[in-house]
């Protein structure tokens, strides 16, 4: 039976974090990993053109699997502050979008090649270095004005259209928003067309 020392030599720890500016718009990934005492052990990032934050935080995921694969680590703890990617790749959540499930299906199929391989949710704050990662790849590969132009797509306002039933607002699409993200909303009621 192996010592608990040799396990801990092949277990590892990956913070993961996507961000996009405008969602979908410029994108990137951090990956931050450490041994299971919080020593650093590696950090990666990388700009990915034009994605949604989602397809980010997926594609920082597929480099955590990688990187663990590469250096030979057989047990995995991945820690995301995404919600939903981490109740998809438990199995909680369905993934219903045509942009993830790509994703999805080649992290789950990587995923499974490990020993173990745990997903946990946590808040922001204990994500930080991996946000930082993401978003200083972001800096470093756009221009003043491309960084000016995402900025301001990212705090365009959105219009759609909703119907309201069985007490919540349901769009006639899918929206480009974080998991619990707030919203302020401007409601304008339709006339309802009248025959004769």
């Amino acid at each position: 039976m192996p010592r608990a020392s040799e396990l801990a030599k092949k277990e590892i720890v990956l913070h993961i974090d996507g961000a996009s500016r405008g969602n979908p718009g410029p994108a990137a990934y951090g990956v931050v990993a450490e041994s299971l005492d919080g020593a650093p052990v590696a950090a990666v990032s990388k700009f990915l053109g034009e994605a949604t934050n989602n397809q980010a935080e997926y594609e920082g995921l597929l480099a955590a699997l990688e990187f663990a694969r590469s250096k030979g680590y057989t047990r995995l703890r991945i820690l995301s502050d995404s919600e939903l990617l981490v109740r998809q790749m438990s199995g909680q959540y369905k993934v219903k979008s045509d942009g993830l499930k790509p994703l999805w299906e080649r992290a789950r199929r990587a995923a499974s090649a490990f020993e173990s391989c745990s997903f946990r949710h946590v808040p922001r704050e204990e994500n930080r270095e991996a946000d930082r990662l993401a978003n200083r790849a972001l800096d470093g590969a756009l221009t003043p004005a491309s960084a000016a132009r995402a900025r301001k797509a990212a705090r365009a306002p959105l219009r759609l259209r909703a119907v309201y039933r069985a007490g919540c607002l349901k769009p006639d699409r899918a929206l480009p928003l974080e998991e619990g993200e707030e919203v302020a909303l401007d409601i304008r009621r339709r006339e309802k067309a009248t025959t004769s």
